[in-house]
């Protein structure tokens, strides 16, 4: 049985990324001994030192079972999951290949789950554990292009495969939630809106000028609520889809 006496341990996906080295930083501060994971073999320069690095396809459960093995054997029990990996695509709906769309929702919904799979069935052992995922406003309000206004706006925005694998992730972290309550284990996600990321380098002037706050969002911002949703403070928020995204969408 996990104690509030533990080491905190916390492993965090797509950690090479803006949101996920954000994250790891914010929970370095929480006092986690934190553990990334990304598909990229060598370590980020951008990563936080104390960051336990591992390469990793987070869509292949044995690789990632492995991968939680190694973290246990260094710090025991995963307390805090963060699955923050995924791939944007962009481009209309009816130009859309069957190919991308597979690897969009394989990557982003499967590289989810898989890991929620692994280590929630730990933690449900434990009966201790907390998981926030990654979702996006894209999955609530069908896209931020304006196609009936300007077609090319699709290009440069997420689409309607970016969008389905994350409302999947919505549907998907209700489901977890309601299953893992009896065990002690939260699970939540964040919807962010345009956050500036190299995801987000070529997102359209117009459509940013659309964002209520008049900015596009920092990942430091989604790392704290991130470290808000897996926090004690949190203790009885469960199946929630944390909007950030300067009231670009309201919900």
């Amino acid at each position: 049985m996990v104690t509030a006496s533990t080491q905190k341990t916390a492993l965090v996906t797509g950690a090479a990324g803006a949101i996920g080295a954000a994250t790891c930083k914010q929970l370095l501060h929480e006092g986690y001994r934190v553990f990334g994971a990304d598909l990229r073999s060598r370590r980020p320069e951008h990563l936080p030192e104390p960051v336990s690095y591992h390469c990793c396809d987070i869509t292949d459960e044995q690789a990632v079972t492995l991968l939680v093995n190694r973290v246990e054997a260094q710090s025991g029990p995963i307390t805090a999951l963060v699955n923050v990996a995924g791939i944007v695509s962009t481009g209309s709906a009816l130009s859309l290949s069957v190919a991308e769309m597979e690897r969009v929702m394989r990557v982003n919904v499967a590289g989810t789950f898989v890991p929620c799979k692994v280590i929630g069935t730990r933690m449900t052992e434990q009966r201790c554990g907390a998981i926030v995922n990654l979702g996006s406003v894209v999955g609530k309000n069908s896209g931020n292009a304006r196609a009936w206004v300007d077609p090319e706006e699709l290009e440069n925005a997420g689409n309607v495969a970016y969008g389905m694998s994350k409302s999947s992730v919505h549907t998907m972290t209700g489901f977890l939630a309601k299953e893992l309550a009896r065990y002690n284990v939260r699970v939540n996600a964040v919807a962010p809106g345009p956050i500036a990321t190299s995801m987000t380098t070529n997102f359209p002037e117009n459509l940013r000028n659309l964002i209520p706050a008049g900015r596009m969002g920092q990942a430091e911002e989604v790392a704290e609520a991130i470290s808000f949703l897996i926090s004690d403070k949190a203790r009885f928020i469960t199946g929630e889809v944390l909007d950030i995204n300067g009231a670009l969408w309201c919900d």
